[in-house]
């Protein structure tokens, strides 16, 4: 890749995290989690692109995954991993510049815990996230056969707790694993902001859609059960088919939002266990910064 492309790359990649943490002039807790933000017109052009980008990365992975399961290979289980790394690193390539490209609300809230955006701008890209996978779910529904709609539950989160599935205990296990592993794995190096300036945003991109891949192979390959459509790795993604199929996809739904959420905080605390030199975070809004802020009532925190 040439030089100046990479550097290029790499200066949108960073600035789109540096910009959604900017400094407020204002010393009130209200600046400090971001709420002079509402008012800018940056912070509502950046939700409505990840409400777009969720919703057209929703409708491309599922309908690839499904015609993937529909072919005539052996095995396309082992497919499906692939599938996710192609379509997922190039939307994170495209998306990444102008949003952040979190596409995600766990990526969202651990973005959030460790201060990469502020907590009113977290709130927005959750709301705009969820809103755009039940666009991208109404158009599933729009192309797909009325049988494959049925067949397949519309391509949502499932959970078969009937004796020959998989336990809510042991789903509840599998998406904290698989979301941990994707948090170690891609959200480490995106979040740091010296490896990330040194891999430059292509190379970025390739490691946050390689850790989703593996996540995804070991629960529906290694781990897969009967009934059990592997780890959502995204309420939002398990929220559009539910609100719009309903049925079977609302039993242990709440699997899917608790799990990651919990595995964000858990690998909250585990970053602050990292060796100082090695973890430059881009984050400025840090949660622990903002409570000490909150509990001590000293304005905004000293970065």
């Amino acid at each position: 890749m040439d030089v100046v492309v990479s550097s290029g790359a790499d200066q949108g990649f960073s600035n789109s995290f540096e910009k959604t943490g900017r400094k407020s002039p204002r010393t009130t807790f209200f600046a400090s989690i971001g709420g002079d933000e509402i008012f800018s017109s940056d912070l509502w052009r950046a939700a409505l692109t990840e409400a777009v980008a969720t919703a057209f990365f929703m409708f491309t992975l599922i309908t690839s995954i499904i015609s993937c399961f529909e072919s005539h290979e052996a095995d396309p289980k082992l497919l499906v991993p692939f599938l996710v790394f192609i379509i997922a690193f190039f939307f994170f390539l495209a998306i990444i510049p102008l949003s952040g490209g979190f596409l995600n609300p766990f990526v969202t809230f651990i973005a959030a815990l460790m201060g990469v955006v502020t907590l009113v701008r977290a709130c927005v890209y959750v709301l705009g996230q969820c809103i755009g996978s039940i666009m991208g779910f109404l158009l599933i529904k729009c192309v797909m056969s009325h049988d494959m709609v049925v067949k397949y539950m519309l391509g949502g989160c499932t959970i078969n707790d009937n004796g020959n599935g998989i336990s809510l205990g042991d789903a509840l296990m599998l998406e904290f694993v698989c979301t941990f592993v994707v948090l170690l794995l891609g959200i480490t190096v995106a979040f740091d902001k010296k490896r990330s300036k040194e891999l430059v945003v292509t190379m970025v991109c390739v490691v946050i859609a390689a850790s989703l891949a593996i996540a995804v192979y070991v629960s529906i390959v290694v781990t897969g059960q009967p009934g059990y459509a592997g780890a959502g790795l995204n309420p939002a993604r398990c929220l559009g088919p539910a609100l719009i199929q309903g049925g079977q996809l609302w039993y242990g739904h709440w699997v899917f939002w608790l799990r990651p959420f919990l595995a964000c905080i858990v690998y909250y605390g585990f970053s602050k266990t990292f060796p100082r030199e090695g973890l430059v975070s881009v984050g400025e809004h840090d949660i622990m910064k903002l409570a000490r802020t909150c509990f001590e009532g000293t304005g905004t925190p000293n970065y």
